[in-house]
């Protein structure tokens, strides 16, 4: 039995779907496991146990976890990550999990320190002494937060952010979802750190072009100060403080520390991941 936190996220969805398609026995674990099940619908309901549990609340988890064997752990970020993962690590083993695959973060690196990835680095070691075994799965940019775009590409035609013309790695969640769904099946992958990204690097304005391409109708990059950015999250975004730094900070180390694409993802799936080009093409009435 594979329990699996964070069912209801974008990841966690597809990885519930690609673990049906494999035929595994799943429980999995949100807060509100009614609309969970609404989701899946009634075709899950032989295959999936839906169960109520929070973060914070750690008889509900020791619950959720007894019977399983290997869990699959992602939570949103949030400032008291650390506190909540450790927790939820320490409660698994005691109910008698062998087996986290973990969603973590790129690599914290003192040149340009992102906070979110210090927590990552924190809860990985506390994974790495636990006694289970542990896998952990390092993702770049999901492509699918580029659809936060949409309505400002939609109304005007433009999106912003402030990494200039500095190219990123990103990654479709469902690749991650991929991934996660070959270790947790397959132990001979298991136990090992992850990079997940695709198979190219994009910058924004390079994404403005292909969007305008496709759209047909010319789509601009703005480049913004980092503070403007920041300020433009907070107060439209209606992102919390420590978010919009968050996402201040990631662009800083895209800018700070050059990226390239890795082959962890072909190296897992024996495929290569998805394109950028397919995944807008599978989302342009989003932009339109």
């Amino acid at each position: 039995m594979i329990a699996i936190m964070g069912a209801t996220g974008t990841i966690g969805r597809a990885l519930v779907q690609r673990l049906l398609e494999k035929g595994v026995a799943i429980r999995a674990v949100s807060r509100e496991p009614e609309k969970l099940q609404k989701q899946f619908g009634d075709a899950s309901r032989s295959m999936v146990e839906f169960v109520q549990a929070d973060a914070s609340d750690q008889e509900s988890l020791r619950q959720a976890f007894t019977g399983a064997s290997q869990l699959f752990l992602v939570i949103s970020n949030s400032p008291n990550q650390v506190e909540l993962e450790s927790s939820i690590i320490q409660i698994a083993g005691e109910a008698g999990i062998e087996h986290i695959v973990k969603i973590s973060s790129p690599v914290f690196d003192p040149k340009s320190p992102v906070s979110v990835a210090g927590w990552h680095m924190e809860i990985e070691k506390v994974l790495s002494t636990s006694g289970m075994l542990g896998t952990v799965l390092r993702p770049y940019a999901f492509m699918q937060n580029l659809l936060r775009f949409a309505p400002t590409i939609s109304a005007y035609n433009v999106f912003s952010g402030s990494m200039g013309d500095t190219a990123c790695n990103f990654v479709d969640c469902r690749d991650i979802a991929d991934v996660a769904a070959e270790v947790l099946t397959n132990r001979e992958k298991a136990g090992c750190v992850y990079t997940l990204t695709g198979s190219e690097l994009f910058s924004y304005p390079q994404i403005a072009k292909k969007l305008s391409t496709l759209l047909e109708r010319p789509i601009d990059y703005i480049n913004m100060d980092a503070e403007v950015l920041r300020r433009e999250l907070m107060e439209f975004g209606q992102m919390p403080l420590w978010l919009a730094d968050h996402v201040v900070e990631i662009q800083a180390m895209s800018v700070v520390l050059p990226e390239k694409p890795t082959g962890d993802v072909e190296h897992v799936l024996g495929r290569a991941p998805r394109t950028l080009e397919a995944f807008l093409l599978e989302n342009l009435e989003n932009f339109r």
